[in-house]
């Protein structure tokens, strides 16, 4: 079984031996958001739907029959837990900026070459670290009670009965609390912000057994007390071994609310290039290899957005057809590139500007525009700026030829086939349908079974087709222009 605890929802996945999806289970839920820049979940509602979607997907199958799990979660978002294990506070996750004032003397006094070098990130207020300096500062007496600070993957453990709870590496290292070269809690870190090791699980190699679920816990949910947990990680590297990207020149594009290209490579790398464009260097969910995350915080949602806004004719025409109202909107982009240019920072920007105050914009705007035009104009944006991604990751010896899409944009051949063209790579579609479910259900069988996590992804892992960029659809020029917009602009938002 693979879980996967994301930002909106969480599900369960049970593959058989061969790593053909036979059950499941989905629950949504929503982002709670009482202050501009805050976002957070009601862990307990979240932890919650997970034993939900546990207790389903194992329905169709003989009780105990389950023999391994593995958690593929969310980054950054923790809970503080008292000594009874109660959560003392919702999670807060990585949308939210509430932290942003406290980043710069902090990181000042420590030292932000030092801090990259030690955890392999740049600082943002998505990261743990600054989210717990807020609380520190804002809920001393939440502070003052928390025995325990755990993100979702070790929660979860912790609420599936294991007492001592533990989180893979990738996971540990989105906290920037981690030294990912070391691979332990830095303590230099830790005695700045206050707190002690022990209020941290502890952080293992993903695909490491991490115990065992608790016996009246396990009969509740129709799995054994025989089901072995199995640390996971970080969500993007385990979609990256759930696609099969874990190759030199192969990365997984993740195309969901937020867009994100993640490529596997053999060793840590700090470079300038790579620091000065918030691009991270962290543990890959597949022992020896590391990875980094490009990222637009704006993808999907934006899409969303265009059609929850400007779609109501295609809304009521998908009920009235039975269809997807998306489709109805993609089916009607005009043929070639636009002549407009968009800023897609509908949120604050993900890689490599970390800019929590920028805005989005839309150039070229006459009276002849039509709101396909913009809504391909939209998505090109959001292309652009992976692309943006792209050449400075290239540039810092990471070339990347081929794109194993997954997420939900995975299933639309006319946006993969825009993106093959903006991005001028092979876009490939896999047999998955939930990489990251894939990817730690594939690090549970390699821990039950003895069988390598390589052998077993390459079997379980298979290319269904490939889109390759149309030489007729030349997006160089509006590439050059893209790069610009972002300088010229970022001294107007307000």
């Amino acid at each position: 079984m693979g879980i996967d605890i994301g930002t909106s929802g969480c599900k369960a996945v049970i593959f058989d031996e061969d790593g053909l999806q036979i059950s499941m289970a989905y629950r949504g839920y929503d982002i709670i958001s009482i202050n501009p820049g805050w976002a957070e979940l009601d862990t307990d509602e979240v932890i919650g739907k997970c034993f939900d979607v546990i207790r389903e997907s194992a329905t169709i199958l003989e009780a105990g029959s389950v023999k391994g799990l593995g958690i593929s979660s969310q980054g950054e978002a923790f809970t503080l837990i008292d000594k009874e294990g109660k959560s003392l506070c919702n999670a807060l996750v990585s949308s939210d900026i509430r932290a942003k004032e406290y980043i710069k003397s902090w990181v000042e006094k420590f030292g932000e070459e030092k801090l990259y070098r030690i955890t392999g990130h740049t600082p943002h207020p998505m990261f743990s670290l600054f989210k717990l300096l807020w609380i520190k500062e804002n809920m001393p007496q939440l502070w003052s009670k928390s025995y325990k600070i755990l993100c979702f993957e070790d929660l979860l453990e912790y609420r599936l009965g294991i007492k001592d709870p533990s989180m893979g590496w990738p996971l540990a290292g989105r906290t920037m609390l981690f030294d990912v070269v070391n691979h332990s809690w830095n303590q230099e870190i830790l005695n700045a912000l206050g707190i002690k090791e022990n209020q941290l699980a502890k952080p293992l190699q993903s695909g490491t057994v991490a115990g065992f679920v608790n016996k009246d816990i396990a009969k509740d949910l129709g799995l054994s007390e025989q089901t072995l947990i199995v640390t996971g990680g970080h969500d993007q590297p385990c979609s990256g071994l759930g696609a099969g990207a874990i190759q030199p020149g192969i990365a997984a594009y993740s195309t969901g609310t937020v867009e994100c290209i993640s490529p596997a490579f053999k060793k840590p790398v700090f470079s300038d290039m790579l620091r000065e464009n918030n691009l991270c260097t962290y543990d890959h969910v597949v022992e020896g290899l590391y990875a980094t995350v490009a990222f637009s915080l704006t993808g999907g949602n934006l899409l969303k957005w265009f059609k929850d806004e400007f779609g109501n004719y295609e809304n009521d025409l998908a009920k009235e057809l039975k269809c997807n109202p998306y489709e109805l909107l993609l089916n009607q982009l005009p043929v070639n590139p636009t002549k407009l240019l968009v800023l897609p920072y509908f949120t604050p920007s993900g890689t490599p500007y970390f800019d929590s105050s920028v805005k989005a914009a839309i150039l070229g705007l006459d009276l002849s525009t039509g709101k396909y035009d913009i809504l391909k104009a939209l998505l090109e944006g959001v292309a652009l700026e992976m692309r943006l991604n792209l050449e400075i990751l290239e540039k810092s010896g990471y070339e990347i030829n081929e794109l194993r899409v997954i997420g939900g944009g995975a299933k639309s051949y006319l946006l993969n086939e825009l993106r093959a063209n903006i991005l001028g790579k092979t876009i490939t579609i896999m047999n998955v349908n939930e990489a990251g479910c894939l990817g730690v259900a594939i690090l549970a069988r390699a821990a039950h079974s003895g069988e390598s996590v390589k052998d077993i992804s390459a079997r379980w892992t298979q290319p269904v087709s490939r889109i390759l960029p149309d030489i007729n659809q030349n997006y160089d020029q509006k590439f050059l222009a893209y790069k610009k917009l972002y300088p010229l602009l970022k001294t107007y938002f307000f």
